[in-house]
This record gives structure tokens, C-alpha cells and sequence, in this order.
């Protein structure tokens, strides 16, 4: 019993270790749709996507060289690829789009719906097999995120919905295969190396994209676009990569459904965008599921 003991507390100390890396990375990406939304206004989404991506991708090639890192194997580029696709030009592009259409509180709402495209992608790409109490619980968690946003009279815009609906397709899939590949490549190398790889495409759509004159830019739109292209674009995916690699994609993947209601929170008090009463209620009952997902994750 006592070696049973021994062998299982590294696994539990790596488990929890998971789970706060998570829930630093949920804390820092829950910014991400507020600033995008103010950014937006003044940046058009294309240059803004390609923008934040290049500021983030020159940062991570000086830490890779810096650490002097060895490259990835042939058979890492094709996820690494994947990665570039899903959360530096897929997830950006495709919500600041949307983001055109919609609040940013209504926008928010689909990012209820991401933890079930991670479980399902870490299930397809990542191998993983949690237990079917698992899944009763994301569900009710995505489902009282969607229908508190329902309740709320949130008006809807057919395209903007469409592309939320696609960019939360596109990050699931990027973040279950960052996570997957964290495991052998290192978490904050993964991101660096996704960004890297994709840095002379976007680097250049982003001088093509820029327009004539920064002059009448505010300080406001300056700063969101700092915040989305060092912390949405990096800083977050060192916290988040690594808690998914070290708790489990499709568990650690729950604490997304925290993450509406830290946006809401910054978009009502940062955007003055209104935000029911009942949030707080909503809140505790979603912190529930997550925990009951994470018990029945394995």
C-alpha cells in the first residue's frame, strides 16, 4: 500500500500542477475577446490578427534562440502546423471578424461551447477516454453557459455567430494538438515554434494589411493590441499547453467554461456592456460541473 501511495502522489502533485497552469492560462485568454473587441473598432481584423501574430511571433524566436532550442523533427511540422492553423490565424482571424457583428459579451458566449470541442479533439487527436459521467457534466456546464447567454436577450447576427461557431472549431483542434504535442516538443515551445514557423506568412500579410496612416490610432486600441499579442499570443499558451499536457486535454480543457464569465466580468466592467444579476449564480453552478468533469475525466 505504501508503495502505491509513493507512486501515485507524483501523479496526483503533476495532476493538480495541471490544473493551476490551466487556470492561469483560462485567467489570462479571458482577456482576449475584450481587448479584441476594442482593437477591433479602430484595426481592421486582418491586420490585427496578422499584427498580433508577428509582435508575438519575433518574441518567441528571440526566447527560442535565447534558450537555444533544438528544432523540431519532421514529424512534429505537421502538428505544429496544425497549431498555426488552429490558434495563430484560425481562432484570431475568424473572432475579430466576428467580432465586427457582434459584442463582445455575446461572443464570449460561444467560448462555452470550446470545452467540448477540446474534450472532443483530445479524444480523435490526443487518445484520451474519459468516462461517460465526463461528458454529462460538460455538457450541463456548456449548456448553462449557452442558456445564461440566451436568457440575456443577446442580440444575435447570423454571420457573427458563424464565425464564432468556426473559430471555436478551429482553437479545439489547435489546442488539443499543441497539448498532444507538448508532451515530446515542451509547452512554451510548441507556441514559440508555431509562431516561428508562421511568422514569415504573417509578417508579411501584416505589412500588406497595415494601414496608411497610424496617426489617428487611440491609446486604448494600442494597448489591447499589446495585450492580445503578448499575452492572448504567448504567455497564456506556456500556462495553458503545459496544463494540458500535465492534468489531461479533456479535463483541464473544462476550466474553459470559467472563462465567459471572467470575460463578462471584464467586458461589463471594462466595456460597460451589460451583464445579468444572475451571473454569480450561473458561475457557481458551472465551478460544479467543473469539478465534477475533472472527478470523471479518467
Amino acid at each position: 500500500m505504501e508503495q502505491t501511495s509513493n507512486l501515485q502522489s507524483p501523479v496526483l502533485e503533476n495532476t493538480t500542477r495541471g490544473w493551476l497552469n490551466g487556470f492561469i492560462g483560462v485567467l489570462i485568454f479571458s482577456g482576449s475577446l475584450p481587448a479584441t473587441r476594442v482593437a477591433v473598432l479602430e484595426f481592421d481584423p486582418l491586420f490585427l490578427t496578422m499584427a498580433r501574430a508577428t509582435i508575438a511571433g519575433v518574441l518567441a524566436l528571440c526566447i527560442l534562440l535565447l534558450f537555444k532550442e533544438r528544432r523540431p523533427s519532421k514529424q512534429q511540422l505537421l502538428p505544429l502546423a496544425i497549431v498555426a492553423l488552429g490558434v495563430v490565424l484560425g481562432f484570431p482571424l475568424l473572432t475579430a471578424l466576428a467580432l465586427q457583428y457582434v459584442t463582445s459579451a455575446h461572443s464570449i458566449v460561444f467560448v462555452g461551447l470550446l470545452p467540448l470541442a477540446t474534450a472532443a479533439f483530445g479524444v480523435l487527436r490526443g487518445g484520451e477516454r474519459p468516462r461517460p459521467e465526463f461528458w454529462l457534466f460538460s455538457i450541463l456546464g456548456s449548456l448553462l453557459v449557452v442558456g445564461y447567454a440566451l436568457s440575456q436577450g443577446l442580440t444575435a447576427s447570423p454571420k457573427g455567430d458563424l464565425l464564432m461557431l468556426l473559430a471555436i472549431l478551429a482553437c479545439g483542434l489547435g489546442y488539443a494538438e499543441g497539448a498532444k504535442l507538448s508532451r515530446t516538443l515542451g509547452g512554451w515551445q510548441v507556441i514559440s515554434w508555431a509562431l516561428v514557423l508562421s511568422l514569415p506568412i504573417i509578417a508579411a500579410l501584416a505589412l500588406l494589411s497595415a494601414p496608411p496612416t497610424f496617426s489617428g490610432i487611440s491609446l486604448p486600441a494600442w494597448i489591447s493590441l499589446g495585450y492580445v499579442s503578448l499575452f492572448s499570443m504567448l504567455i497564456g499558451f506556456v500556462f495553458w499547453y503545459r496544463g494540458l499536457a500535465q492534468g489531461g486535454i479533456a479535463a483541464v480543457g473544462q476550466l474553459q467554461l470559467l472563462q465567459p464569465f471572467f470575460g463578462l466580468a471584464l467586458a461589463a466592467g471594462l466595456l460597460h456592456e451589460q451583464v445579468s444579476l444572475g451571473l454569480l449564480g450561473v458561475t457557481v453552478a458551472v465551478i460544479l460541473c467543473v469539478a465534477g468533469a475533472r472527478k470523471f475525466a479518467k
